[in-house]
């Protein structure tokens, strides 16, 4: 299966910061847009069918699904999911003073929904493990704000490990 685009040649990937043999940590983030946050939880949005109860029941279940076999192959390290982008506050500094935003998301523009570290031998395995987050189930003809994908890191373990 070759969801999301992805490459798993390793051609191009940074070398993961650890020893021959040792598993690593990877980050799987998954991205979603306050329009995304408003359909799942049933609410209009202009062009989209809202989800019902049921639907994100079901995604939901198949997501609970994933993370079950995350933890049973001993792969499974976190996984938190974020509240509505709407309910962001943004902190900056102007000219060093620091100044408060809330909610500073367009409606469409995508923001980090949520994580998954899992913790394996490679990078390769770590995109095979992340494309199958992509065979979780939704309601047919389903269409969030953009199409499904999701980035994956590694997780440093220091300052010596950044590139």
């Amino acid at each position: 299966m070759r969801a999301c685009g992805s490459d798993v040649s390793g051609e191009g990937a940074a070398v993961a910061p650890h020893g021959e043999g040792e598993p690593m940590k990877y980050m799987i983030m998954l991205y979603a847009s306050q329009q995304d946050y408003d359909v799942l939880a049933g609410r209009p949005v202009p062009g989209k069918t809202p989800w019902s109860a049921e639907d994100v029941a079901a995604m939901h279940a198949g997501m609970q699904k994933w993370n079950q076999g995350l933890v049973e192959s001993g792969e499974f390290v976190d996984t938190q999911g974020l509240s509505a982008p709407a309910h962001t506050k943004r902190l900056q500094l102007r000219d060093g003073v620091p100044v408060i935003t809330d909610g500073p998301y367009p409606e469409t523009q995508e923001v980090l929904a949520g994580y998954t570290i899992v913790e394996c031998e490679s990078y390769d395995r770590a995109v095979e493990l992340a494309m199958r987050i992509g065979e979780t189930q939704h309601p047919a003809g389903a269409e969030l704000d953009s199409a499904f994908y999701v980035d994956i890191r590694p997780v440093v373990g220091g300052a010596g490990d950044l590139d």
